[in-house]
């Protein structure tokens, strides 16, 4: 959540409470609304809502994604089968050899002689004469050149392992990524927990908000029904002029457009809050919209709990500076050797080919000498974005100071305004009960009674619209503050006043 999320709610407090038509189309369905407390109105939306089930999701594939990556300094062990069909020619020059067999045959018959005894002398000495007059015919039979030509279709099944043993901190650094990715993804899912607290609370109380607005308008509208009779009656027995009561006329026509307007915007509201909690039939409030008597806990309580590590915009920002931390580790990593391990294991060596090893092992050493992307630039890179992150975990903590002293003023000054309403609406009430008997007797003007009505009419309908400031304002200063989930234990507190 950042500042468009709970805290832009804000500053739509105004323009919920005093009024502006909706265009929403109301939820159509034969099905009596359900009634639903604050409570059972957040377990259920607990249930329904897309954005918390998005959260959910997202948070999922962060932590299966950072499991996945908790083995890269294991082995990689594949086992591939392939089919290879090759063709070998050789040519073999055998013109050195033959001459060199001549000459050692040759050296050898003209000794062979002397290793016989005298008397077969002459004999050997012509057979070894006239086997090295036959040595060069059968030489010569034997071509000069012998060319070779292997052609096979073989199946090569093999395993092959290659495991690192040095990444140069590369993968610690996208292990620690993976981690702080998980850790981003569960404060998001927080952020958007507290986001919906506010939405429901904003739409719940809103609903009864416009509730309330339409039933003051509608008094109004019938009070100045009666006002307007009682008007043409006194014309009639010419107690007041026709201009009095033309001016009792258009006060009552402009009740009768505030009735208009706070219906539609009572549509718009139902129909906002059934569809928040997918509820067809629409939803009936059951917890009314309250404030609490006694004051807030001081400031310095909730600044305390605002930017604890726990905070869901804290924890965000924490994760961010992680994340860009282990991207300057990576980015280091690409200036350093890696080291890794292999070997490889061929199950089919009856029927390799002669260059195939049966098996092989060994380490390998790999250094980037020139690369196509800039090292130390991209180091510059994540060095610039490390120092971002810091920068807005900075920021944000000093947003979550502000954002929380502000909704901690709102919250105050929404609860002593609607206390401090009290003692305007009793005033406001014998004020017009006096204009009333004046007007009756014909002593008060049409105008004074108009603005003794419009004066209760404004004060009830200011503080109600005060409730409403009071339970947003208060739900997202807890949201603020990490404390969230005490909206029930203000709800139940036996200071509750119930408005209207």
């Amino acid at each position: 959540m950042g500042r468009a999320g709970i805290f832009a709610m804000l500053t739509v407090i105004p323009t919920v409470a005093f009024g502006q038509v909706g265009s929403g189309r109301a939820v159509q369905d034969s099905a009596e609304p359900a009634a639903l407390s604050f409570e059972a109105a957040r377990q259920r939306l607990d249930r329904v809502s897309s954005a918390l089930g998005a959260a959910a999701d997202e948070l999922s594939a962060a932590e299966y994604t950072a499991h996945a990556l908790k083995a890269l300094n294991r082995p990689v062990v594949s086992s591939s089968v392939s089919v290879i069909a090759y063709q070998k020619s050789l040519s073999v020059d055998l013109t050195g050899q033959k001459d060199s067999f001549s000459n050692a045959a040759g050296q050898f018959l003209e000794g062979l002689p002397g290793e016989f005894p005298p008397e077969f002398s002459a004999i050997v000495q012509q057979v070894s004469g006239r086997v090295a007059q036959a040595l060069p015919g059968l030489l010569s039979q034997l071509p000069d050149e012998l060319d070779f030509r292997a052609r096979q279709t073989v199946i090569r099944p093999n395993v092959t392992a290659v495991m690192p043993l040095y990444s140069g901190g590369a993968i610690p650094a996208i292990q620690r990524g993976a981690e702080a990715g998980a850790e981003l993804a569960r404060a998001k899912q927080a952020g958007a927990q507290d986001l919906s607290q506010v939405r429901l609370v904003q739409s719940y109380f809103g609903q009864q908000l416009a509730q309330a607005l339409l039933t003051s308008a509608t008094g109004t509208r019938d009070a100045f029904d009666k006002h307007l009779a009682n008007a043409q009656a006194l014309f009639r027995e010419g107690v007041i002029p026709r201009s009095r009561v033309l001016e009792v006329q258009v006060a009552r026509d402009a009740a009768q457009r505030a009735v208009e307007r706070a219906t539609m915007e009572e549509r718009s509201a139902s129909d906002s809050l059934a569809r928040l909690l997918d509820a067809a039939g629409g939803v009936a409030p059951t917890t009314p919209l309250f404030v609490n008597g006694q004051p807030l806990e001081p400031l310095d309580d909730f600044l305390a709990t605002a930017a604890s590590p726990g905070q869901p915009q804290m924890r965000v920002a924490e994760a961010a500076r992680h994340l860009a931390d282990s991207g300057v580790d990576l980015a280091k990593s690409r200036m350093r050797p890696q080291a890794f391990a292999f070997g490889s294991y061929n199950f089919n060596r009856s029927d390799a080919i002669p260059v195939d090893p049966d098996w092989i092992v060994g380490m390998g050493v790999r250094f980037t000498l020139l690369s196509n992307i800039d090292r130390r630039d991209t180091l510059a890179a994540a060095h610039a974005r490390q120092s971002a992150a810091d920068n807005a975990a900075r920021d944000a903590r000093k947003t979550i100071e502000i954002e929380t002293s502000r909704a901690y003023n709102l919250t105050e000054t929404a609860r002593r305004s609607f206390l401090l309403l009290d003692s305007n609406i009793k005033a406001a009430e014998e004020n017009l009960r006096v204009h009333e008997i004046g007007f009756r007797e014909g002593e008060d003007t049409a105008s004074q009674l108009i603005d003794a009505r419009n004066a209760l009419s404004l004060a009830q309908t200011q503080r109600i619209a005060s409730a409403y400031e009071y339970v947003v304002a208060l739900s997202a200063l807890l949201v603020a503050s990490n404390r969230g989930d005490n909206f029930r234990d203000y709800l139940l507190r036996a200071d509750r006043i119930a408005a209207p």
